[in-house]
């Protein structure tokens, strides 16, 4: 998420993060009293916040990380034994709910990717913008970007940068990383940024900065940030009863392709069966989500000159029916396979 899950504001930090297609999220939740709705993307908590004060509910607050779930003792003082907040990944949401007493909620949103509090701390390593460690954990275990770069093949690395960064000149930028870390390893974002710039160059009037795609696909790498995607809203499907609502905000064509086959194949009637052709072979499962927009919603002009960030955001929505929760599907969804393991 380039936009920010909400605003640090919203949870007692400084007012610089702005939580991105709040209005909308809130019409496609439709939060009332009493009901229990999880947001798998804490963040800063904007929007928690907006909901708890829509209506008398709870909310499950889950983020992996600690630094966003610090944020939330705040907005729980703020709201009394009506914020939960839990650490971990929102595709644990069913376990995270059941340790919280829930085996159902009313709704789920989730404000995909990095947020501006990530963003916009350059110790965290996510942004070319300002120098810092080339780090790009949403967590705190396992490698670092810095471990990747400086250890995974050219042909891996490219991998990486072409399928996950869409970054079309891929091999040339993982052949400069190769041959930059053969003189000294790669530890900052400013250093990962210079070698990409000058293999691709910058067009003065460019407004997009050459790096922006590989850093997109290292991130999106080393926090398995797809998978996690598909599979926490198969969770949410499993998670939500009938008549819930689930949101979902993307920032990139690679997000957006997930969540809009995720729809599409829950709310699209079972094919009718033809007395002219052979019985199709597997299980056909009923639909399972109600859309409530049919195409994605986008921010109004307004909302993209006070947040520029914004911009590139999706809006999806669907309501949960009563049928069964479809079997996930990774390669169905459009969920990127890479060649090798770390």
């Amino acid at each position: 998420m380039m936009a920010g899950r909400g605003s640090t504001a919203a949870a007692g930090g400084p007012a610089r993060h702005i939580p991105v297609m709040l209005s909308e999220v809130l019409a496609a939740l439709e939060p009332k009293d009493s009901q229990t709705i999880v947001d798998g993307t804490f963040g800063a908590g904007g929007y928690s916040r907006a909901i708890l004060d829509r209506a008398n509910c709870k909310i499950i607050a889950i983020d992996r990380d600690p630094e966003a779930f610090r944020l939330s003792g705040q907005l729980a003082e703020d709201y009394p034994g009506r914020l939960l907040a839990v650490l971990g990944r929102y595709s644990e949401m069913e376990a995270l709910a059941a340790s919280e007493g829930f085996a159902a909620v009313d709704g789920v949103t989730l404000d995909l990717g990095v947020s501006s509090m990530q963003l916009d701390e350059p110790a965290r390593g996510f942004s070319f913008m300002q120098e810092g460690p080339l780090d790009m954990r949403m967590g705190q275990g396992g490698p670092t970007a810095s471990d990747i770069v400086n250890a995974l093949s050219e042909q891996e690395l490219a991998e990486i940068l072409f399928k996950l960064g869409e970054e079309r000149r891929a091999r040339a930028i993982a052949k400069a990383i190769v041959a930059r870390r053969a003189e000294a390893p790669i530890t900052t974002t400013a250093e990962l940024a210079a070698i990409v710039e000058r293999v691709l160059g910058r067009k003065h009037d460019d407004k997009k900065h050459p790096a922006t795609r590989t850093f997109q696909g290292l991130r999106l790498y080393l926090n398995d940030e797809l998978d996690e995607l598909a599979k926490g809203l198969s969770a949410a499907e499993r998670l939500l009863r009938a008549g819930g609502r689930l949101a979902v905000v993307t920032f990139h064509s690679l997000e957006d392709r997930i969540a809009k086959r995720f729809f599409l194949s829950r709310s699209e009637p079972p094919p009718r069966a033809s007395r002219h052709l052979p019985e199709a072979a597997g299980e056909i499962f009923a639909p399972s989500f109600r859309l409530l927009n049919r195409r994605p919603l986008e921010p109004n002009q307004a909302e993209i000159r006070r947040n520029p960030r914004a911009r590139s955001a999706r809006l999806r929505a669907a309501e949960r029916t009563e049928a069964p929760a479809h079997p996930l599907d990774l390669a169905a969804l459009g969920v990127p396979r890479l060649g090798f393991c770390m």
